[in-house]
């Protein structure tokens, strides 16, 4: 969270020196890390989507029980015959869905909590405050687990939902401290004497300057949400009849993969996860260099230059 907060100090302008509209999206993805990350999310997506046509049921049994990967199957098959690849294939989609539905609805709470509080102040804030804090002292997981755990055998649209209801006040809270410093600029006042109304000043002034901030928060939240609901799915939270890489670890713990040597099933959705999040973050570094260019490494050499030429003289 450091990294965000430090791209929360001090967002870059709309505008150039020369008053010409400046797009965050165009500098971030100039940045090799932003491009890397897209490429492996690019990668998942067209797996999720295209995948399951090349592949097999995967919920159709066979009689090779542990098969090694073979021409047959790439992966091998699980203790009742499963192919593990038609399994990972299909598994991709629930868990890009569950990643992006969870952190776009935690977004749009966040933005609405967070704005409102800075923004409005007075009463309004201390009670979006309060809400916010409440939901930060519950420990995020155990909540999840009940809530869930409720809605057993849930869809995976339930759980998107639910996984949302505790993502969102880290968000909130840091959106809250940005439009607090956003509120007193110039622009802002300046909008207000003209007679424009607060909510055309929230969505024409202030959330403009907060897109890159509220980008890499989102890219943050679809990397909670995927591990949560892998999470979830291993504990055997929710449905296990709807195939994710969190329901292949926790078929493969029931049927004991890692004593029986059946390295082919669990480690392919662990390898997916840890991809997936790899590139999720990268991304949320790049762009986090473009709302902070002080983060960059670019930015960090011609100090240590200037350093070095303060030292000769």
């Amino acid at each position: 969270m450091a990294v965000l907060d430090a791209s929360a100090v001090d967002p870059p302008p709309v505008t150039d020196a020369a008053g010409r509209p400046r797009s965050w999206l165009r500098n971030a993805l100039r940045s090799r890390k932003v491009r890397v990350g897209l490429g492996i999310l690019v990668f998942f997506i067209l797996l999720g989507i295209i995948g399951p046509a090349f592949v097999g049921n995967p919920s159709a049994t066979g009689p090779q029980a542990f098969g090694h990967p073979s021409a047959r199957h790439l992966l091998g098959t699980t203790d009742t015959g499963q192919d593990v690849l038609s399994q990972l294939v299909d598994g991709t989609n629930v868990s890009l869905i569950v990643g992006f539905v969870s952190s776009l609805i935690s977004t749009v709470i966040a933005i609405a909590v967070g704005l409102s509080s800075a923004f409005l102040g007075g009463v309004w804030d201390e009670v979006f405050s309060t809400i916010t804090n409440a939901f930060l002292v519950i420990p995020a997981l155990p909540l999840v687990i009940v809530l869930a755990g409720y809605l057993h055998g849930a869809g995976t649209l339930a759980v998107a939902v639910v996984i949302a209801v505790t993502a969102w006040p880290w968000t909130a809270r840091i959106l809250r401290a940005q439009t607090l410093s956003l509120r007193r600029r110039d622009y802002i006042r300046a909008a207000r004497v003209v007679g424009e109304s607060t909510t055309r000043i929230i969505w024409f002034e202030i959330v403009p300057n907060e897109i890159p901030l509220i980008a890499a928060q989102f890219l943050i939240t679809v990397i909670y949400a995927i591990l949560i609901q892998a999470g979830l799915a291993f504990l055997g939270v929710g449905s296990v009849t709807t195939w994710s890489w969190g329901t292949m670890l926790y078929w493969a713990q029931n049927a004991s993969a890692l004593g029986s040597g059946a390295w082919w099933w669990f480690v392919p959705p662990g390898l997916c996860l840890a991809l997936l999040g790899t590139g999720l973050a990268l991304m949320n570094f790049g762009v986090d260099e473009v709302a902070n260019p002080r983060l960059s490494a670019t930015a960090v050499k011609p100090s240590r230059r200037r350093r070095a030429r303060a030292r000769a003289s």
